[in-house]
């Protein structure tokens, strides 16, 4: 399993890119996993449902299982959030884990960069950055940096930087 990670600010179009490197990468034969992280409090599930009703009465776990699919829910109740390791460690093998966010992590990323957005650009600030896509050329950027909409030379860049998590993992 190998990680790389897509890094910006919101509204720079991580998610948009995200969604059309994964299939890239997938045609290329390869099994790939995401990692999101959110800045606010989130539920996958809904109130008057089983298994939102199991967490409300305490339940540190719940899992739900289908024919199609299966869920674990894990609640905090006051503890630490997760280090990107933790949540790395708990995922199944495959090629690729692709992080959306997680700015701060040490893993290889790709920036995602629109001057429109109205914020500082985080390469000059993070080794890890690797590489920036925009959707314009930034002469000042030591860094190579690819056009935002050319998916293929991205996911180029993702087989050939992609790191081993063992040292996010620990």
């Amino acid at each position: 399993m190998r990680v790389f990670g897509l890094a910006g600010w919101s509204g720079s179009g991580k998610t948009t890119l995200m969604c059309r490197l994964i299939p890239e990468l997938v045609g290329r034969g390869h099994r790939v996993s995401t990692v999101k992280h959110a800045h606010h409090a989130f539920d996958v599930d809904q109130p008057g449902k089983d298994s939102y009703e199991h967490r409300a009465a305490g339940a540190t776990e719940v899992m739900i299982g289908s024919a199609a699919r299966y869920a674990l829910m894990h609640e905090l109740r006051g503890a630490p959030e997760p280090e990107l390791g933790e949540l790395l460690a708990r995922m199944a093998p495959v090629d690729f884990v692709l992080i959306e966010g997680f700015k701060r992590t040490g893993h290889p990323k790709l920036e995602v960069y629109r001057a429109a957005v109205g914020k500082p650009p985080l390469w000059p600030s993070d080794d890890a950055v690797v590489a920036v896509a925009s959707d314009a050329p930034l002469p000042d950027c030591p860094r190579p940096v690819l056009d935002l909409n050319d998916v293929a030379a991205i996911a180029d860049l993702v087989e050939a930087r992609a790191a081993d998590p063992a040292a996010l993992i620990g």
